[in-house]
Protein backbone atom coordinates (compact mmCIF):
# COMPACT_ATOMS: atom_id res chain seq x y z
CA UNK A 1 0.00 0.00 0.00
CA UNK A 2 1.52 3.36 -0.99
CA UNK A 3 2.57 5.30 1.40
CA UNK A 4 0.53 8.39 0.59
CA UNK A 5 -2.96 6.26 0.15
CA UNK A 6 -5.28 8.17 1.71
CA UNK A 7 -3.45 12.00 0.35
CA UNK A 8 -5.58 14.15 -1.67
CA UNK A 9 -3.76 13.83 -4.35
CA UNK A 10 -3.03 9.82 -4.28
CA UNK A 11 -7.40 9.34 -5.07
CA UNK A 12 -8.05 8.91 -8.46
CA UNK A 13 -10.95 11.65 -7.52
CA UNK A 14 -10.50 14.37 -5.08
CA UNK A 15 -12.82 15.02 -2.11
CA UNK A 16 -14.69 17.19 -4.32
CA UNK A 17 -15.02 15.11 -7.64
CA UNK A 18 -16.33 12.04 -5.55
CA UNK A 19 -18.70 14.32 -4.02
CA UNK A 20 -19.99 15.48 -7.51
CA UNK A 21 -20.49 12.03 -8.04
CA UNK A 22 -24.00 11.88 -6.06
CA UNK A 23 -27.25 14.19 -7.52
CA UNK A 24 -27.11 16.45 -4.34
CA UNK A 25 -27.35 20.24 -3.86
CA UNK A 26 -25.87 22.11 -1.09
CA UNK A 27 -26.37 25.70 0.35
CA UNK A 28 -24.63 26.61 2.78
CA UNK A 29 -26.39 30.29 4.43
CA UNK A 30 -24.23 32.30 6.60
CA UNK A 31 -24.69 35.35 8.64
CA UNK A 32 -24.72 36.60 11.93
CA UNK A 33 -26.76 36.29 14.89
CA UNK A 34 -30.12 38.18 14.46
CA UNK A 35 -30.01 37.86 10.79
CA UNK A 36 -32.37 35.13 10.35
CA UNK A 37 -29.99 32.40 9.39
CA UNK A 38 -31.83 29.93 11.00
CA UNK A 39 -35.61 30.44 10.03
CA UNK A 40 -34.24 31.06 6.35
CA UNK A 41 -32.47 27.45 6.64
CA UNK A 42 -35.17 25.83 7.83
CA UNK A 43 -37.94 27.48 5.69
CA UNK A 44 -35.75 26.36 2.59
CA UNK A 45 -35.60 22.61 4.42
CA UNK A 46 -39.38 22.39 4.43
CA UNK A 47 -39.73 23.48 1.09
CA UNK A 48 -37.47 21.02 -0.37
CA UNK A 49 -38.92 18.48 1.22
CA UNK A 50 -42.29 19.52 0.56
CA UNK A 51 -41.32 19.28 -2.89
CA UNK A 52 -40.30 15.72 -2.13
CA UNK A 53 -36.65 15.56 -1.73
CA UNK A 54 -34.17 14.14 0.64
CA UNK A 55 -32.99 16.71 2.93
CA UNK A 56 -30.38 16.83 5.53
CA UNK A 57 -28.69 19.92 7.45
CA UNK A 58 -26.07 20.85 9.97
CA UNK A 59 -26.24 24.26 11.57
CA UNK A 60 -24.22 25.76 14.20
CA UNK A 61 -24.06 29.22 15.80
CA UNK A 62 -22.84 31.56 18.68
CA UNK A 63 -23.83 31.41 22.11
CA UNK A 64 -24.45 35.38 21.51
CA UNK A 65 -28.50 36.51 20.61
CA UNK A 66 -27.28 39.07 18.13
CA UNK A 67 -23.62 39.19 16.48
CA UNK A 68 -21.33 36.16 16.46
CA UNK A 69 -21.17 33.54 13.10
CA UNK A 70 -24.34 31.59 12.69
CA UNK A 71 -23.72 28.84 9.40
CA UNK A 72 -26.74 26.55 8.15
CA UNK A 73 -26.08 24.38 5.76
CA UNK A 74 -28.59 22.18 3.59
CA UNK A 75 -28.25 19.49 1.44
CA UNK A 76 -30.87 18.31 -0.83
CA UNK A 77 -31.18 15.30 -2.92
CA UNK A 78 -33.98 12.57 -4.84
CA UNK A 79 -31.45 9.82 -2.91
CA UNK A 80 -30.75 8.78 0.09
CA UNK A 81 -28.49 11.23 2.20
CA UNK A 82 -26.29 10.42 5.30
CA UNK A 83 -24.48 14.23 5.67
CA UNK A 84 -25.08 17.48 5.02
CA UNK A 85 -21.94 17.04 3.11
CA UNK A 86 -18.04 18.64 2.84
CA UNK A 87 -18.35 20.40 0.24
CA UNK A 88 -20.76 23.66 -0.58
CA UNK A 89 -21.97 24.62 -4.18
CA UNK A 90 -23.86 27.94 -2.90
CA UNK A 91 -23.34 30.04 -0.22
CA UNK A 92 -25.94 33.23 0.59
CA UNK A 93 -23.90 35.69 2.52
CA UNK A 94 -26.01 37.84 4.50
CA UNK A 95 -23.73 39.60 6.60
CA UNK A 96 -20.34 41.30 5.78
CA UNK A 97 -19.22 40.49 9.04
CA UNK A 98 -20.08 36.36 8.67
CA UNK A 99 -17.49 34.53 9.46
CA UNK A 100 -15.37 34.60 6.11
CA UNK A 101 -12.84 31.48 7.11
CA UNK A 102 -14.96 29.08 5.00
CA UNK A 103 -14.55 30.57 1.68
CA UNK A 104 -11.69 28.36 0.84
CA UNK A 105 -14.55 25.70 0.42
CA UNK A 106 -15.50 27.60 -2.60
CA UNK A 107 -14.18 25.90 -5.68
CA UNK A 108 -14.44 27.53 -9.67
CA UNK A 109 -18.01 27.14 -10.72
CA UNK A 110 -19.26 27.80 -7.05
CA UNK A 111 -21.79 30.50 -6.47
CA UNK A 112 -21.12 33.22 -3.70
CA UNK A 113 -24.68 35.28 -3.08
CA UNK A 114 -24.58 37.98 -1.29
CA UNK A 115 -26.06 41.65 0.30
CA UNK A 116 -24.65 44.28 -2.06
CA UNK A 117 -25.12 46.82 0.31
CA UNK A 118 -21.84 46.12 1.80
CA UNK A 119 -18.99 45.77 -0.66
CA UNK A 120 -16.00 44.14 0.98
CA UNK A 121 -17.09 40.48 0.41
CA UNK A 122 -16.76 40.66 -3.91
CA UNK A 123 -12.81 41.67 -3.05
CA UNK A 124 -12.51 38.67 -0.59
CA UNK A 125 -13.88 35.47 -2.58
CA UNK A 126 -11.58 33.09 -4.90
CA UNK A 127 -10.89 33.36 -8.36
CA UNK A 128 -13.65 31.72 -10.42
CA UNK A 129 -16.58 31.71 -8.28
CA UNK A 130 -19.73 33.68 -9.84
CA UNK A 131 -20.97 35.79 -7.29
CA UNK A 132 -24.48 36.94 -7.50
CA UNK A 133 -24.93 40.52 -5.81
CA UNK A 134 -28.46 41.72 -4.06
CA UNK A 135 -29.13 44.42 -2.47
CA UNK A 136 -31.19 42.72 -0.08
CA UNK A 137 -31.09 44.75 2.78
CA UNK A 138 -32.40 47.89 0.59
CA UNK A 139 -35.75 44.97 -0.97
CA UNK A 140 -36.80 44.00 2.43
CA UNK A 141 -37.12 47.78 3.32
CA UNK A 142 -39.04 48.58 0.29
CA UNK A 143 -41.28 45.31 1.04
CA UNK A 144 -41.98 47.22 4.94
CA UNK A 145 -39.48 44.58 6.66
CA UNK A 146 -36.53 45.81 7.43
CA UNK A 147 -35.25 42.72 9.18
CA UNK A 148 -36.26 40.13 6.18
CA UNK A 149 -33.18 40.34 4.37
CA UNK A 150 -32.89 36.41 4.86
CA UNK A 151 -36.60 35.64 3.29
CA UNK A 152 -35.30 38.40 0.03
CA UNK A 153 -32.40 35.74 -0.20
CA UNK A 154 -35.08 33.26 -0.74
CA UNK A 155 -37.23 34.31 -3.26
CA UNK A 156 -33.20 34.55 -5.09
CA UNK A 157 -32.67 31.02 -4.37
CA UNK A 158 -35.95 29.94 -5.61
CA UNK A 159 -35.55 32.26 -8.81
CA UNK A 160 -32.17 31.40 -9.48
CA UNK A 161 -31.83 27.66 -8.28
CA UNK A 162 -35.33 26.19 -8.95
CA UNK A 163 -36.42 25.98 -5.20
CA UNK A 164 -40.46 25.97 -5.23
CA UNK A 165 -41.71 29.30 -4.34
CA UNK A 166 -45.20 28.41 -3.84
CA UNK A 167 -43.27 25.77 -1.49
CA UNK A 168 -41.28 28.48 0.85
CA UNK A 169 -44.69 30.58 1.08
CA UNK A 170 -46.08 27.61 2.66
CA UNK A 171 -43.45 27.39 5.30
CA UNK A 172 -43.49 31.32 6.03
CA UNK A 173 -47.16 31.32 6.16
CA UNK A 174 -47.25 28.58 8.88
CA UNK A 175 -44.09 29.75 10.75
CA UNK A 176 -45.13 33.31 10.89
CA UNK A 177 -49.14 32.85 11.24
CA UNK A 178 -49.12 33.78 14.94
CA UNK A 179 -47.34 37.30 14.58
CA UNK A 180 -49.77 38.51 12.46
CA UNK A 181 -51.43 39.58 9.03
CA UNK A 182 -48.61 42.34 8.61
CA UNK A 183 -45.74 40.28 9.14
CA UNK A 184 -46.82 37.88 7.03
CA UNK A 185 -47.66 40.64 4.37
CA UNK A 186 -44.68 41.88 4.43
CA UNK A 187 -42.10 38.84 4.67
CA UNK A 188 -44.58 37.53 1.54
CA UNK A 189 -43.59 41.12 0.13
CA UNK A 190 -39.72 40.35 0.64
CA UNK A 191 -39.86 36.85 -0.83
CA UNK A 192 -41.72 37.89 -4.19
CA UNK A 193 -38.98 41.13 -3.68
CA UNK A 194 -36.04 38.79 -3.91
CA UNK A 195 -37.61 36.75 -7.05
CA UNK A 196 -38.25 40.22 -8.91
CA UNK A 197 -34.81 41.27 -8.57
CA UNK A 198 -33.50 38.33 -10.54
CA UNK A 199 -35.81 38.36 -13.12
CA UNK A 200 -34.98 41.74 -14.03
CA UNK A 201 -31.65 42.54 -13.32
CA UNK A 202 -29.45 39.24 -13.05
CA UNK A 203 -28.33 36.34 -15.76
CA UNK A 204 -27.45 32.92 -14.75
CA UNK A 205 -23.68 32.44 -14.98
CA UNK A 206 -23.99 28.82 -13.16
CA UNK A 207 -24.97 25.15 -13.75
CA UNK A 208 -26.51 24.64 -10.55
CA UNK A 209 -29.88 23.63 -10.33
CA UNK A 210 -32.39 21.75 -7.50
CA UNK A 211 -33.03 17.98 -8.42
CA UNK A 212 -36.13 16.95 -8.92
CA UNK A 213 -38.32 14.91 -6.01
CA UNK A 214 -40.69 12.16 -6.11
CA UNK A 215 -43.88 11.59 -3.87
CA UNK A 216 -42.62 11.24 -0.46
CA UNK A 217 -45.86 10.80 1.64
CA UNK A 218 -44.53 8.35 4.22
CA UNK A 219 -41.83 10.41 5.09
CA UNK A 220 -41.56 13.01 8.04
CA UNK A 221 -39.39 15.89 8.66
CA UNK A 222 -37.78 16.23 12.08
CA UNK A 223 -34.73 17.62 13.77
CA UNK A 224 -33.31 15.28 16.15
CA UNK A 225 -34.49 16.71 19.38
CA UNK A 226 -37.73 17.02 17.85
CA UNK A 227 -37.34 12.63 16.91
CA UNK A 228 -36.41 12.05 20.49
CA UNK A 229 -39.19 13.54 21.63
CA UNK A 230 -41.41 11.72 19.38
CA UNK A 231 -39.84 8.29 20.38
CA UNK A 232 -40.15 9.25 24.11
CA UNK A 233 -44.07 9.27 23.51
CA UNK A 234 -44.02 6.53 21.36
CA UNK A 235 -42.04 5.03 23.98
CA UNK A 236 -44.75 5.55 26.58
CA UNK A 237 -43.52 8.68 28.27
CA UNK A 238 -45.81 10.68 30.21
CA UNK A 239 -43.61 12.71 32.40
CA UNK A 240 -40.46 15.02 31.40
CA UNK A 241 -38.87 17.09 33.85
CA UNK A 242 -35.81 19.55 32.70
CA UNK A 243 -34.15 22.72 33.32
CA UNK A 244 -33.70 24.74 30.46
CA UNK A 245 -30.15 24.43 28.76
CA UNK A 246 -28.74 24.77 25.47
CA UNK A 247 -28.78 22.65 23.30
CA UNK A 248 -31.62 20.48 24.96
CA UNK A 249 -34.35 22.72 25.54
CA UNK A 250 -36.22 22.41 22.42
CA UNK A 251 -36.91 18.94 23.51
CA UNK A 252 -39.00 20.14 26.33
CA UNK A 253 -40.49 22.58 23.73
CA UNK A 254 -41.69 20.44 21.57
CA UNK A 255 -43.19 17.73 24.15
CA UNK A 256 -44.94 20.48 25.72
CA UNK A 257 -47.11 20.82 23.29
CA UNK A 258 -47.66 17.37 23.01
CA UNK A 259 -46.96 15.71 25.51
CA UNK A 260 -50.19 17.28 27.06
CA UNK A 261 -52.54 15.78 24.22
CA UNK A 262 -51.66 11.97 25.95
CA UNK A 263 -52.65 13.15 29.09
CA UNK A 264 -48.65 13.65 30.20
CA UNK A 265 -47.03 16.12 32.50
CA UNK A 266 -44.29 18.32 31.70
CA UNK A 267 -42.46 19.90 34.48
CA UNK A 268 -39.75 22.85 34.74
CA UNK A 269 -37.05 22.30 37.86
CA UNK A 270 -34.81 25.15 39.25
CA UNK A 271 -32.28 22.57 38.48
CA UNK A 272 -30.65 19.34 36.86
CA UNK A 273 -30.48 18.16 39.76
CA UNK A 274 -34.35 18.53 40.66
CA UNK A 275 -34.96 17.52 37.18
CA UNK A 276 -33.90 14.00 37.01
CA UNK A 277 -35.54 14.13 41.26
CA UNK A 278 -38.72 15.07 39.24
CA UNK A 279 -38.67 12.37 36.81
CA UNK A 280 -37.19 9.44 39.56
CA UNK A 281 -40.59 10.37 41.88
CA UNK A 282 -42.87 10.19 38.54
CA UNK A 283 -41.59 6.66 37.79
CA UNK A 284 -41.60 5.68 40.89
CA UNK A 285 -45.70 6.62 41.04
CA UNK A 286 -45.92 4.15 37.90
CA UNK A 287 -45.30 6.67 35.07
CA UNK A 288 -42.38 6.30 32.30
CA UNK A 289 -40.55 9.27 33.29
CA UNK A 290 -38.03 11.41 31.55
CA UNK A 291 -35.13 14.07 31.92
CA UNK A 292 -33.32 16.00 29.30
CA UNK A 293 -30.05 18.18 30.26
CA UNK A 294 -26.17 19.20 28.62
CA UNK A 295 -23.20 18.50 30.14
CA UNK A 296 -23.39 20.70 33.55
CA UNK A 297 -26.69 20.01 34.08
CA UNK A 298 -25.50 16.36 33.47
CA UNK A 299 -23.13 16.46 35.97
CA UNK A 300 -25.44 17.91 39.06
CA UNK A 301 -27.69 14.63 38.34
CA UNK A 302 -24.42 11.91 39.02
CA UNK A 303 -25.61 11.46 42.42
CA UNK A 304 -29.00 11.01 41.83
CA UNK A 305 -28.38 8.38 39.29
CA UNK A 306 -26.43 6.55 42.36
CA UNK A 307 -29.76 6.64 43.76
CA UNK A 308 -31.95 5.24 40.67
CA UNK A 309 -29.76 2.58 40.55
CA UNK A 310 -29.52 1.91 44.20
CA UNK A 311 -33.55 2.21 44.26
CA UNK A 312 -33.88 0.34 41.19
CA UNK A 313 -36.03 2.89 40.03
CA UNK A 314 -36.50 2.93 35.99
CA UNK A 315 -35.45 6.66 34.15
CA UNK A 316 -34.22 7.84 31.37
CA UNK A 317 -31.61 10.77 31.28
CA UNK A 318 -31.08 12.45 27.78
CA UNK A 319 -27.47 14.06 27.76
CA UNK A 320 -27.43 16.09 24.38
CA UNK A 321 -23.66 16.85 24.46
CA UNK A 322 -21.86 20.14 23.97
CA UNK A 323 -18.28 21.41 23.55
CA UNK A 324 -15.94 22.31 26.42
CA UNK A 325 -15.90 21.74 29.77
CA UNK A 326 -17.62 24.28 32.59
CA UNK A 327 -19.95 26.64 30.07
CA UNK A 328 -17.32 25.78 27.28
CA UNK A 329 -18.89 26.65 23.75
CA UNK A 330 -22.47 26.04 24.55
CA UNK A 331 -23.98 25.95 20.76
CA UNK A 332 -21.51 24.01 19.32
CA UNK A 333 -20.79 20.11 19.11
CA UNK A 334 -18.54 17.38 20.99
CA UNK A 335 -18.99 13.66 21.70
CA UNK A 336 -16.78 14.39 25.52
CA UNK A 337 -19.24 13.22 27.95
CA UNK A 338 -18.96 9.81 27.12
CA UNK A 339 -16.88 8.95 30.41
CA UNK A 340 -19.16 11.06 32.39
CA UNK A 341 -22.00 8.90 31.45
CA UNK A 342 -19.61 5.46 31.74
CA UNK A 343 -17.96 6.20 34.94
CA UNK A 344 -20.09 8.89 36.53
CA UNK A 345 -21.81 8.42 39.98
CA UNK A 346 -19.85 7.31 42.93
CA UNK A 347 -19.84 3.62 43.90
CA UNK A 348 -20.35 0.81 41.49
CA UNK A 349 -23.80 1.84 39.59
CA UNK A 350 -25.27 -0.58 37.16
CA UNK A 351 -26.81 1.79 34.21
CA UNK A 352 -26.93 1.83 30.45
CA UNK A 353 -25.67 4.11 28.00
CA UNK A 354 -26.82 4.40 24.35
CA UNK A 355 -26.28 6.70 21.22
CA UNK A 356 -28.28 7.78 18.35
CA UNK A 357 -26.20 7.98 14.89
CA UNK A 358 -28.88 10.15 13.11
CA UNK A 359 -32.50 11.74 13.11
CA UNK A 360 -34.31 8.34 12.34
CA UNK A 361 -31.98 6.57 15.57
CA UNK A 362 -32.71 9.31 17.98
CA UNK A 363 -36.39 8.42 17.59
CA UNK A 364 -35.75 4.55 17.55
CA UNK A 365 -32.83 4.44 20.20
CA UNK A 366 -34.96 6.68 22.51
CA UNK A 367 -37.53 3.86 22.30
CA UNK A 368 -35.02 1.39 22.87
CA UNK A 369 -33.73 3.20 26.16
CA UNK A 370 -37.14 3.54 27.92
CA UNK A 371 -37.73 -0.38 27.24
CA UNK A 372 -34.12 -0.75 28.51
CA UNK A 373 -35.21 1.52 31.56
CA UNK A 374 -38.45 -0.32 32.08
CA UNK A 375 -37.08 -4.08 31.60
CA UNK A 376 -33.83 -3.73 33.87
CA UNK A 377 -35.27 -0.91 36.16
CA UNK A 378 -32.46 1.23 35.91
CA UNK A 379 -31.38 4.60 34.72
CA UNK A 380 -30.61 4.89 31.40
CA UNK A 381 -28.38 7.71 29.26
CA UNK A 382 -29.13 8.50 26.05
CA UNK A 383 -26.12 10.47 24.97
CA UNK A 384 -27.27 12.72 22.18
CA UNK A 385 -25.14 16.24 20.57
CA UNK A 386 -25.54 19.14 19.48
CA UNK A 387 -25.29 18.36 15.83
CA UNK A 388 -28.14 15.83 15.88
CA UNK A 389 -30.21 18.47 18.22
CA UNK A 390 -30.00 21.00 15.36
CA UNK A 391 -29.84 18.69 12.40
CA UNK A 392 -33.13 18.50 10.20
CA UNK A 393 -33.73 15.03 8.03
CA UNK A 394 -36.21 13.66 5.97
CA UNK A 395 -36.81 10.33 7.36
CA UNK A 396 -39.61 6.90 6.84
CA UNK A 397 -42.27 7.95 8.99
CA UNK A 398 -42.60 6.11 12.13
CA UNK A 399 -44.61 2.46 11.94
CA UNK A 400 -46.36 2.81 15.49
CA UNK A 401 -47.97 -0.80 14.77
CA UNK A 402 -43.69 -1.87 14.53
CA UNK A 403 -42.71 -0.69 17.92
CA UNK A 404 -42.24 -2.63 20.31
CA UNK A 405 -42.83 -1.03 24.20
CA UNK A 406 -41.71 -2.94 27.36
CA UNK A 407 -43.26 -2.23 30.27
CA UNK A 408 -41.51 -2.79 33.61
CA UNK A 409 -42.43 -6.50 35.71
CA UNK A 410 -45.69 -5.36 37.93
CA UNK A 411 -45.91 -6.47 41.40
CA UNK A 412 -49.10 -9.02 41.73
CA UNK A 413 -51.39 -8.99 44.98
CA UNK A 414 -50.59 -12.84 44.95
CA UNK A 415 -47.06 -12.60 45.07
CA UNK A 416 -47.57 -11.32 49.17
CA UNK A 417 -45.85 -10.47 51.12
CA UNK A 418 -44.37 -8.34 48.58
CA UNK A 419 -40.62 -8.14 48.83
CA UNK A 420 -39.20 -5.50 46.20
CA UNK A 421 -35.74 -6.54 45.70
CA UNK A 422 -36.07 -10.37 46.19
CA UNK A 423 -33.45 -12.26 44.45
CA UNK A 424 -34.71 -13.35 40.87
CA UNK A 425 -32.69 -15.40 38.02
CA UNK A 426 -32.73 -12.28 35.95
CA UNK A 427 -31.75 -9.57 38.96
CA UNK A 428 -34.88 -7.97 38.08
CA UNK A 429 -37.94 -7.77 40.89
CA UNK A 430 -41.29 -6.84 40.21
CA UNK A 431 -42.24 -3.32 41.16
CA UNK A 432 -45.51 -1.80 42.99
CA UNK A 433 -47.48 1.24 42.30
CA UNK A 434 -47.79 3.70 45.29
CA UNK A 435 -51.04 2.77 46.63
CA UNK A 436 -51.10 -0.73 45.61
CA UNK A 437 -52.74 -2.89 48.32
CA UNK A 438 -49.59 -5.39 49.69
CA UNK A 439 -47.39 -3.60 47.50
CA UNK A 440 -45.96 -1.02 50.42
CA UNK A 441 -42.41 -0.42 50.36
CA UNK A 442 -39.42 1.92 50.80
CA UNK A 443 -37.54 3.17 47.52
CA UNK A 444 -34.13 3.83 49.80
CA UNK A 445 -30.93 4.93 48.74
CA UNK A 446 -29.14 3.21 51.54
CA UNK A 447 -28.00 -0.48 50.80
CA UNK A 448 -31.00 -2.66 51.88
CA UNK A 449 -32.25 -6.00 52.17
CA UNK A 450 -34.67 -7.81 49.35
CA UNK A 451 -37.48 -6.79 51.84
CA UNK A 452 -35.77 -3.04 51.06
CA UNK A 453 -35.19 -2.37 54.88
CA UNK A 454 -31.44 -0.64 55.63
CA UNK A 455 -29.12 -3.17 56.15
CA UNK A 456 -24.67 -2.74 56.60
CA UNK A 457 -24.11 -6.37 56.99
CA UNK A 458 -21.05 -6.95 54.57
CA UNK A 459 -23.01 -10.07 52.91
CA UNK A 460 -26.51 -8.48 51.79
CA UNK A 461 -24.16 -5.29 50.07
CA UNK A 462 -22.46 -8.24 48.26
CA UNK A 463 -25.26 -10.26 47.59
CA UNK A 464 -27.17 -6.78 46.30
CA UNK A 465 -24.60 -5.29 44.49
CA UNK A 466 -24.30 -8.49 42.35
CA UNK A 467 -27.70 -8.64 41.96
CA UNK A 468 -27.86 -5.40 40.56
CA UNK A 469 -25.45 -6.16 38.00
CA UNK A 470 -27.31 -9.43 37.34
CA UNK A 471 -29.53 -7.28 35.25
CA UNK A 472 -27.29 -6.65 32.70
CA UNK A 473 -25.78 -9.75 32.13
CA UNK A 474 -27.73 -11.04 29.14
CA UNK A 475 -27.77 -7.09 27.61
CA UNK A 476 -25.87 -7.75 24.82
CA UNK A 477 -28.05 -11.09 23.93
CA UNK A 478 -31.34 -9.82 24.18
CA UNK A 479 -30.84 -6.70 22.25
CA UNK A 480 -29.37 -5.18 19.01
CA UNK A 481 -26.68 -2.78 20.49
CA UNK A 482 -24.62 -3.06 16.80
CA UNK A 483 -25.13 -2.04 13.30
CA UNK A 484 -22.00 -3.39 10.20
CA UNK A 485 -21.67 -2.22 6.99
CA UNK A 486 -18.47 -2.65 4.56
CA UNK A 487 -17.05 -6.46 3.32
CA UNK A 488 -17.06 -8.94 5.93
CA UNK A 489 -13.47 -8.99 5.89
CA UNK A 490 -10.97 -5.63 5.42
CA UNK A 491 -8.43 -4.04 5.88
CA UNK A 492 -9.49 -1.06 8.27
CA UNK A 493 -12.28 -1.45 10.67
CA UNK A 494 -13.98 2.26 11.46
CA UNK A 495 -15.81 2.37 14.66
CA UNK A 496 -18.17 5.05 15.13
CA UNK A 497 -20.48 6.00 17.95
CA UNK A 498 -23.41 8.80 17.85
CA UNK A 499 -23.45 11.09 15.35
CA UNK A 500 -20.23 10.58 13.62
CA UNK A 501 -22.13 7.86 12.17
CA UNK A 502 -22.60 9.68 9.04
CA UNK A 503 -19.59 10.65 8.24
CA UNK A 504 -18.22 7.46 8.55
CA UNK A 505 -20.95 6.04 6.59
CA UNK A 506 -20.53 8.41 3.65
CA UNK A 507 -16.48 7.68 3.62
CA UNK A 508 -17.07 3.97 3.72
CA UNK A 509 -19.07 4.85 0.58
CA UNK A 510 -15.77 6.75 -0.64
CA UNK A 511 -13.43 4.13 0.07
CA UNK A 512 -15.54 1.43 -1.84
CA UNK A 513 -15.33 3.92 -5.34
CA UNK A 514 -11.69 3.35 -5.04
CA UNK A 515 -11.82 -0.15 -4.68
CA UNK A 516 -10.48 0.02 -1.02
CA UNK A 517 -12.28 -2.41 1.13
CA UNK A 518 -12.76 -0.74 4.76
CA UNK A 519 -15.76 -2.14 6.91
CA UNK A 520 -18.02 -0.14 9.86
CA UNK A 521 -19.76 -0.76 13.44
CA UNK A 522 -21.73 1.38 14.49
CA UNK A 523 -22.48 1.09 18.84
CA UNK A 524 -25.91 2.20 19.96
CA UNK A 525 -25.81 0.73 23.47
CA UNK A 526 -22.53 2.10 24.35
CA UNK A 527 -22.09 0.85 28.36
CA UNK A 528 -22.38 -2.23 28.68
CA UNK A 529 -19.89 -2.33 26.07
CA UNK A 530 -21.23 -5.17 23.46
CA UNK A 531 -17.59 -7.17 23.55
CA UNK A 532 -18.78 -9.66 21.73
CA UNK A 533 -19.61 -7.54 18.68
CA UNK A 534 -16.95 -5.48 19.06
CA UNK A 535 -14.21 -8.85 19.29
CA UNK A 536 -16.09 -10.52 16.45
CA UNK A 537 -15.45 -7.03 14.49
CA UNK A 538 -11.84 -6.75 15.32
CA UNK A 539 -11.22 -10.12 14.51
CA UNK A 540 -12.33 -9.29 11.02
CA UNK A 541 -10.18 -6.65 10.21
CA UNK A 542 -6.65 -5.58 10.21
CA UNK A 543 -6.98 -2.42 12.19
CA UNK A 544 -9.98 -0.62 14.51
CA UNK A 545 -9.95 2.73 13.93
CA UNK A 546 -12.17 4.46 16.53
CA UNK A 547 -13.48 8.01 15.12
CA UNK A 548 -15.04 10.06 17.70
CA UNK A 549 -15.41 13.88 18.60
CA UNK A 550 -12.96 14.44 21.55
CA UNK A 551 -9.76 15.08 22.48
CA UNK A 552 -9.14 11.95 24.88
CA UNK A 553 -10.71 9.24 22.66
CA UNK A 554 -12.94 8.19 25.71
CA UNK A 555 -14.49 5.23 23.47
CA UNK A 556 -11.69 4.03 22.54
CA UNK A 557 -10.19 4.48 26.02
CA UNK A 558 -13.41 2.18 27.05
CA UNK A 559 -12.86 -0.01 24.22
CA UNK A 560 -9.14 -1.04 25.17
CA UNK A 561 -10.15 -1.19 28.98
CA UNK A 562 -12.71 -3.88 28.68
CA UNK A 563 -11.06 -5.85 25.68
CA UNK A 564 -7.63 -6.79 24.28
CA UNK A 565 -8.72 -4.52 20.98
CA UNK A 566 -5.88 -1.61 20.80
CA UNK A 567 -7.26 0.87 18.22
CA UNK A 568 -5.70 3.43 16.29
CA UNK A 569 -7.56 6.45 17.00
CA UNK A 570 -9.11 9.81 15.29
CA UNK A 571 -10.14 11.92 17.26
CA UNK A 572 -11.22 15.99 16.29
CA UNK A 573 -12.54 17.94 18.61
CA UNK A 574 -13.49 21.58 16.78
CA UNK A 575 -16.93 22.14 17.73
CA UNK A 576 -18.17 21.38 14.49
CA UNK A 577 -19.04 18.01 12.77
CA UNK A 578 -17.20 15.45 10.95
CA UNK A 579 -17.12 15.63 7.83
CA UNK A 580 -16.63 12.54 5.48
CA UNK A 581 -13.12 14.36 3.77
CA UNK A 582 -11.83 14.38 7.93
CA UNK A 583 -11.68 10.35 7.50
CA UNK A 584 -11.62 9.93 3.96
CA UNK A 585 -8.55 12.13 3.49
CA UNK A 586 -6.55 11.06 6.44
CA UNK A 587 -3.19 9.77 5.13
CA UNK A 588 -2.89 8.00 8.38
CA UNK A 589 -5.70 6.02 8.49
CA UNK A 590 -4.45 2.45 7.05
CA UNK A 591 -0.58 2.53 8.20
Amino acid sequence: MPEDLLSSTAWPLGSRQLNQLDDSLIVRLMGVGGDGVMTAGRVLTEAAALSGLEVLSEATCSAEVRGGETMYQLRVSPSTLVTAGDRVDIVVLLDHEADLAHREDLLTGDVLLYDSVHDAVPRAHPPGVVSYPVPMTQLAEAAGAAIAKNVVALGVLAELFGFSLTNIETSLRKRLAAKGGHVVASNLAALAGGARYVKEHLVKRDSFLVPVGSARDETVLLTGNEAIGLGALMAGCRFYAHYPITPATSVADWLATHLPLLGGKICAAEDGMASLGLAIGASYAGAKAMTGTSGPGFDLMQELIGYASMAEVPVVILDVQRAGPSTGLPTKYEQADLFSAVYGAHGDVPKIVLAPGDVHDCVHVTVEAFNLAERYQLPVILLSDASLALREHTIPRPDLAAIKVVDRVPFQPDQAPYSRYRFTDSGVSPMSAPGQPGGEYVATGLEHTGSAFPSDAPGTHQAMTDKRFQKLARLEDECSPVEREGPPSAAVGLVSWGSTQGAVREAVRRFDAIGMPVAALYPKVLWPLPVKALTAFARSVGQVVVVEANRQGQFADVIAASTSIRPKRVTLYRGVPLTAWDIFGRESLTH
